[in-house]
């Protein structure tokens, strides 16, 4: 039961009605018997700085912020984790001392399913679609896990620049590591070399199912031990793993990533050591595997 003592959790985005994180934290939530309820909450960008003080205004413990709000949130915060400040880019928000906080879960979500993998990631070359918020907790991760080299494609220059540079002043600095950017027409030439494909970006995910962000044909262009790897959760699999598969790719989906993540993140909110994971990828699974 949802009553006036509830404490409100949430997630952040627009649109947000594809979101299954509600689904994984109130099922967390319920196996803890905690009077607390997560909700997904529309908000348009122009609308963030005043969702901010609704949100103070009425309580909320924290929230979740994913597309478009994960870069754009972060001037409006008190404080950014040093995790965030290093991705450049915030995905979850706790109210301590009625200040906003803001920390990044992404990373440790992203790599989580790789690291279980026998792989040798000083011999991988990575390519990233896209440069947005989640592309930046990516190259964090591939630069964690060690990878030989990382390439974020993007097809605005000037953007893909933006995204270069933002990283000169970063603890997780690519002067580290092999990064290096590309506009959208070099993906035929580059994916051949390409160990590690991730998608960042949109698209393919619901309602639009039918999109992937690169053809069926470059997926036979990849080397034999290719892992390809779609943030996109929902539909499973998305159209950009369903060609993986069809050219024999080994295809991972965000369903773990959105797991960790999420528990992370609930971790912080409850101020808990543990919280039921099995609990939320099953209720995932349930949802996206076996509803037909």
């Amino acid at each position: 039961m949802i009553t006036g003592n509830t404490k409100l959790l949430g997630v952040i985005g627009h649109p947000v009605e594809h979101s299954l994180s509600p689904l994984m934290h109130n099922a967390a939530l319920a196996k803890l018997n905690l009077d607390y309820v997560y909700l997904p909450l529309p908000i348009e960008p122009q609308n963030l700085a005043k969702a901010l003080d609704g949100f103070a205004a009425i309580g909320v413990v924290g929230f979740n912020a994913t597309i478009p709000h994960k870069q754009a949130i972060i001037p409006l915060l008190s404080k950014i984790e040093p995790i965030a400040r290093a991705v450049g880019a915030v995905n979850t928000v706790i109210r301590q001392d009625d200040k906003w906080i803001g920390t990044n879960t992404d990373v440790e979500g992203f790599i989580s399913p790789l690291q279980s993998l026998d792989r040798d990631w000083r011999q991988t070359n990575a390519v990233v679609l896209g440069n947005g918020g989640a592309a930046r907790a990516v190259v964090a991760g591939c630069i964690q896990l060690g990878c030989a080299s990382v390439r974020v494609v993007g097809r605005n220059l000037q953007k893909l620049e933006e995204f270069r540079h933002s990283w000169q002043n970063s603890p997780l600095s690519p002067l580290k590591a092999n990064v290096q950017i590309h506009q959208w027409e070099s993906i035929p030439e580059i994916i051949k070399e390409t160990n590690l494909l991730i998608n960042t970006t949109p698209i393919g995910m619901y309602p639009k199912i039918e999109n992937s962000p690169i053809n069926a044909d470059l997926f036979l262009c990849l080397p034999k031990d290719a892992i390809v790897y779609d943030l996109i959760y929902n539909p499973s699999p998305t159209k950009f793993l369903q060609y993986a598969r069809q050219a024999d790719k080994a295809a991972i989906d965000g369903l773990e990533m959105l797991v960790q993540q999420g528990a992370a993140a609930l971790k912080m909110w409850l101020q808990r050591e543990t919280v039921p994971v099995d609990v939320m990828r099953q209720t995932l699974q349930q949802q996206l595997y076996e509803r037909d």
